[in-house]
């Protein structure tokens, strides 16, 4: 495949060029495969490199070359698109070549649309959280799905939080897995009310770290597993065993570094795609939750409103009114 303007620097801090990032991807293929092969994505393209301008594009362009595979997909807004599948790493050096630095992937598998088969567990620190906190936090993550008899495996976000991710039987639907999400959150927020929060709303999360359960709601994408997210330094959002969570430096892990990385220690993710798990668990949490009283939580404002869902203004501007 030929990349056009591979000398082009699309990440200043390392100056890396396009044809850098290519390079990195075909040098990841096998692990990256792994965990994205077979999945829709959306595009984010960035003409000028990382720390540009920026815009999704939710349908593949009608010149694709005819071997690209896509997908129909709908977004969260009820609007269908033609997504490009991850079929193979050809299909990521196609996105690069658009100017797609990483991609966000859809939690199914193009082939199953009816089913989401991950459970995305986004621990996003609130502003005055340190690194060690989120650290805290996915431990606590990791021992309360062991309790639930899940297992599960954490990744850098690229930035400043931690992922955990659970793959699960294609039984379920996005919704299903939304409301494990949350049951998972207000169980972490019950157990653990100085470090993390399940609150929806900024004015009420404090100094934690949110549980953000809504990256589970229907047509949600995720910035992929090992992907480079667009900042300028190249940062990777790198899956991790469980052992390098206490010391990980995610500012470290970059498309420099990671191809060495994954030489020397293998894939931590190798085994997920093959064992899968059971979200019935959780689900129970959330049905002991309902019995309690307690209602769906908020959803994002792209989404119509819900059936059990609360009021959708900010608790602030409620009491105003």
């Amino acid at each position: 495949m030929e990349i056009s303007s591979p000398d082009k620097i699309y990440f200043p801090d390392l100056g890396a060029t396009k044809f850098d990032l290519a390079s990195y991807y075909v040098e990841v293929a096998e692990v990256l495969r792994n965990v994205a092969g077979g999945r829709p994505a959306l595009l984010q393209r960035f003409p000028e490199g990382a720390g540009g301008n920026s815009f999704f594009q939710k349908r593949v362009p009608r010149n694709a070359p005819p071997w690209l595979e896509t997908t129909e997909v709908m977004t969260p807004n009820g609007t269908k698109s033609n997504a490009l599948v991850v079929a193979d790493i050809a299909h990521v050096l196609w996105a690069v070549n658009l100017g797609c630095l990483g991609l966000h992937l859809w939690p199914n598998l193009a082939t199953d649309p009816d089913h989401a088969d991950e459970l995305r567990i986004d621990l996003d620190p609130q502003p005055g959280v340190s690194f060690d906190e989120v650290r805290e936090a996915a431990g606590l993550v990791r021992l309360l799905l062991e309790e639930l008899g899940i297992t599960a495996y954490p990744k850098t976000s690229g930035n400043r939080g931690l992922h955990v991710y659970v793959r699960l039987a294609p039984r379920w639907d996005s919704l299903d897995v939304r409301a494990g999400a949350i049951a998972l959150a207000r169980e972490l927020e019950r157990r653990h009310p100085d470090l993390i929060t399940a609150q929806w709303w900024k004015e009420e999360r404090g100094e934690r770290v949110f549980v953000d359960f809504n990256q589970n709601a229907p047509h949600r994408t995720v910035f992929g597993a090992w992907f480079v997210r667009p900042r300028e330094g190249a940062q990777v959002s790198t899956p991790i065993s469980w052992d390098e969570v206490a010391s990980v430096d995610p500012e470290s892990l970059t498309m420099r570094t990671v191809p060495d990385l994954v030489r020397q220690r293998g894939d931590p993710w190798k085994n997920m795609p093959n064992e899968p798990q059971s979200l019935q668990p959780l689900l129970d949490m959330a049905a002991r939750d309902r019995e309690n009283g307690l209602h769906d939580a908020p959803w994002p404002p792209e989404y119509p409103k819900q059936p059990d869902e609360p009021t959708r203004v900010a608790p602030s501007r409620a009491r105003k009114g």
